[in-house]
């Protein structure tokens, strides 16, 4: 359960009406923040559950406060908007952006086993001018409010996906672009005490996944995996992040939310610790002739980053 620390702060989380937003929307008012929460849906329709009201609730169930606000984050005019209003609001505060707002996962799956060439060029904008183009214009607008009160905290949700290929090559693109955009706007962001970083939740059931018809594949790839994350565990990890008075060493860098969690004896809502993929007993695990052999390396024996990193060298 999540420490009340955060009580002051004002936080924006988009496109948390489901999944990963909504976990991460839901502990950072547990833990006291102000959560404004965007997405496209204010109110469930025809029986379908994901809203901002939803989450709203849930939020308000935690003892938190929510405004939700909609927003169509592949309008840019509305995205300004949205950071317009928050600044009125709070009299020009906001502490904690989360980039989480995403549209690629239903194109991802229903394109899923076909090659680039194979789908409309189009997939590449369905996939990135939320998850990508919108961070970067959702991340000059906070950094516009956090760097005159010299604090602040930018986290975009990236995945292994940047380091090598997964899913397909629009989404693989995106990742390794998110990552790049926490390293360079960490670098020009530094002096100003504001951290940005890459957050790497690991697998995650999200109700999207589960709905959809189009999901075996990722299912498969779930059941590999071993003990998928809460859409909640990378909120619990930001909600650290954002009271830690350390935070600036991470800034500019991927943060994997099971190596973070691992370092703070952070667990998931179930009590237990996230799956770490650097860890030896996962790597064995994914191999069947020696998986045997996972439950008896100890979970504390990881790859180095050094080497972790090689399986994305371009050179």
């Amino acid at each position: 359960m999540a420490t009340v620390s955060l009580a002051g702060r004002v936080a924006l989380v988009t496109g948390g009406t489901r999944g990963i937003g909504k976990g991460i929307a839901i502990e950072l008012g547990a833990a006291g923040a102000l959560v404004y929460v965007t997405g496209r849906t204010m109110k469930s329709s025809n029986g379908k559950s994901g809203s901002l009201e939803e989450t709203a609730e849930a939020i308000r169930q935690r003892g938190g406060k929510c405004i939700p606000v909609r927003v169509d984050h592949e309008n840019m005019d509305e995205v300004e908007e949205l950071f317009q209003r928050i600044a009125k609001e709070q009299d020009g505060r906001l502490d904690i952006l989360v980039n989480n707002a995403y549209k690629g996962v239903e194109p991802i799956l229903s394109s899923s086993g076909k090659s680039f060439w194979e789908v409309e060029p189009s997939l590449f904008d369905d996939i990135n001018n939320v998850g990508l183009r919108n961070h970067y214009y959702c991340t000059v607008h906070a950094a516009r409010l956090m760097v005159p009160r010299k604090q602040g905290l930018i986290v975009v949700i990236s995945s292994a996906g940047g380091l090598r290929y997964l899913f397909n090559v629009p989404y693989g693109i995106g990742k390794a672009a998110c990552d790049r955009m926490a390293a360079d706007t960490g670098t020009e962001l530094r002096k100003h005490n504001v951290a940005s970083i890459s957050l790497w939740p690991g697998a995650v059931f999200t109700e999207t996944i589960q709905a959809s018809e189009n999901s075996v594949g990722f299912r498969k790839m779930l059941e590999k995996y071993g003990k998928p994350e809460t859409p909640e565990y990378a909120g619990r990890i930001i909600a650290h992040l954002a009271q830690n008075p350390s935070v600036m060493d991470y800034s500019g860098k991927i943060v994997l939310t099971a190596d973070y969690g691992d370092a703070h004896s952070i667990v998931d809502s179930d009590g237990q610790p996230a799956v770490n993929i650097r860890s030896f007993s996962f790597l064995v695990r994914q191999a069947p002739a020696l998986s045997w052999l996972a439950g008896w390396i100890p979970g504390f024996l990881k790859l180095p980053y050094w080497l972790f990193h090689q399986g994305g060298n371009k050179f």
